[in-house]
């Protein structure tokens, strides 16, 4: 069994700090603000190898209201679902009744917890202890999170009150199929994710920018394993102006390129604006399998609902192969149903595309519309193949590909489509053109290119020796009389023999 430690205290301690010492990441977001860290997040830790799970939480001191208050709730669950809590407090502060309000909290709770004093780096540690041993805590430990200071000792002491952990617990567990919820600030992510998950397990709150980190919460569902992912609410550039928001923002888009299908959502009471657009075209450019998702559908009157779905067939038919759903996060209504198309765009976008398939396909996509003509010849699309997966990527091979116009591609990518019944995913093709051994001497060759090029030279029954090369060019009055001589006849540059073929040209 794998020991879950809870990290717990004040707002402004340094939690998020040890949070991301302790698991060697930068999940969690730092600031020298109270108040940053809000959801519970999960990272997994080792020390001396020695696997467990670390949970940060938001700051807790007994006085919390409004956004504070679901926000402390969330700490208490943390402490609820640890084996051990870690009490965090400030050094430099000194003793604050919030710290002992925790520690009585624990103790009514029952919970075991040690004390850990943070920030006493460049203070006398003992003075900075002092003060909290009045606590009446047994296990306090000095620690400074920015440079690991104490750390070590501490997890030492910590450990070693837990068995150790079999090998088959520290295997690394499959994710499952990451899902990412993105959408502009207070569209109802956090709502729908509790919902999608059944139980309150991030903040929600009236107010945009609630959640501030991208949380990752693994669950199973129906013998299905899933990662769900609560991002931040993505504003236009110009309307981020916190530090705060801007990496919050950064956060979401990573957590767009980490996930395998993107549930984006949309507030229908305020239809399609320019923003969702822009996170649309983010979601496509980054590959992701899509699920669109309108929230906030009932109340709406038939005339408003109306409105949106003109809208959408308006504005949304650059992802005609995206599933739209109508769902209230709320209430529930319409939300099971986004897990079929989920389950449906994942495996559209992790499907093994077999070579013979494809070439069958392509070979009818070109009979039923032949590639257009450039300089009076056709553009030849010879062969295709898979070249990736997530999003699928079909690399097709022919000659003068790079001229092939984007409207050709559009049809490629559609016909694909619709023969591989592809739902969800966008599609990438990869166009390459075959190399002309004739444009290159045989020095810049490999050996089947140098080969290649005599094969067809004899093919067509041109020998390179046979090839004339002009030596001499008369021109008198109207008439220009060129000499040319065999490349069998040079040798270092100079004529072997005499022996010219002279051709007039009038």
């Amino acid at each position: 069994m794998i020991p879950v430690l809870a990290l717990v205290g004040r707002p402004n301690v340094g939690k998020s700090t040890l949070f991301n010492r302790l698991t060697r990441s930068r999940d969690a977001l730092v600031a020298d603000f109270a108040g940053l860290t809000r959801d519970r997040q999960y990272g997994e830790a080792k020390h001396a190898g020695r696997p467990f799970i670390v949970i940060d939480t938001g700051g807790i001191d007994g006085s919390e209201e409004g956004i504070d208050a679901p926000m402390a709730d969330q700490a208490l669950l943390a402490i609820e679902e640890a084996d051990i809590t870690l009490l965090l407090v400030d050094g430099r502060a000194g003793l604050n009744p919030g710290d002992q309000h925790v520690v009585d909290y624990l103790r009514k709770q029952e919970r075991p917890f040690i004390v850990a004093v943070n920030k006493v780096d460049g203070v006398d540690q003992d003075v900075a202890m002092g003060d909290f041993y009045s606590l009446g805590v047994e296990n306090i430990y000095a620690i400074a999170a920015t440079q690991g200071r104490g750390v070590s000792t501490m997890l030492d002491k910590l450990l070693a009150a837990f068995p150790a952990s079999d090998d088959s617990d520290q295997d690394e567990e499959e994710s499952g199929i990451k899902i990412a919820v993105a959408g502009r600030p207070n569209v109802g992510k956090s709502t729908l994710v509790n919902r999608l998950l059944g139980e309150e397990r991030v903040v929600v709150y009236d107010q945009p920018g609630t959640t501030r980190d991208s949380v990752y919460i693994p669950y199973e569902r129906r013998g299905q394993k899933y990662t769900l992912i609560d991002t931040a609410g993505i504003r236009r550039r110009g309307k981020t102006t916190e530090v705060v928001e801007k990496f919050s923002v950064v956060k979401s888009l990573q957590a767009i390129q980490d996930a395998n299908v993107v549930v984006l959502l949309v507030d229908a009471r305020d239809s399609i604006v320019e923003q969702d657009l822009h996170l649309l075209g983010y979601v496509l450019e980054s590959g992701r399998a899509l699920v669109i998702a309108l929230n906030k559908w009932d109340g709406m009157n038939e005339y408003d609902k109306d409105s949106v779905k003109k809208d959408i067939r308006r504005r949304f038919v650059f992802v005609d192969f995206a599933k739209i759903h109508f769902i209230s996060a709320l209430h529930g209504t319409g939300v099971g149903n986004l897990y079929k198309s989920i389950d449906k765009a994942y495996e559209s976008a992790t499907r093994k595309l077999l070579t013979p398939r494809l070439n069958e396909m392509l070979e009818r996509i070109v009979t039923e519309h032949a590639p257009p003509m450039h300089n009076n010849r056709r553009i030849k699309l010879r062969y295709a193949h898979a070249g990736g997966r997530n999003p699928p990527l079909i690399v097709i091979h022919g000659k003068q590909t790079d001229k092939l116009p984007a409207s050709y591609v559009k049809y490629l990518e559609k016909s694909f489509r619709k023969f591989l019944k592809l739902e969800g995913t966008p599609i990438r093709i990869e166009l390459r053109s075959d190399d002309n051994p004739y444009t290159k001497d045989e020095a810049e060759l490999n050996v089947q290119q140098i080969a290649r090029k005599r094969r067809l030279k004899e093919k067509s029954g041109i020998l390179e020796s046979e090839i004339m090369k002009p030596i001499l060019i008369i021109k008198t009055g109207n008439t220009v009389q060129t000499a040319y001589a065999k490349v069998g006849d040079f040798e270092n540059g100079l004529l072997k023999v005499c022996r010219v073929n002279l051709i007039i040209l009038l």
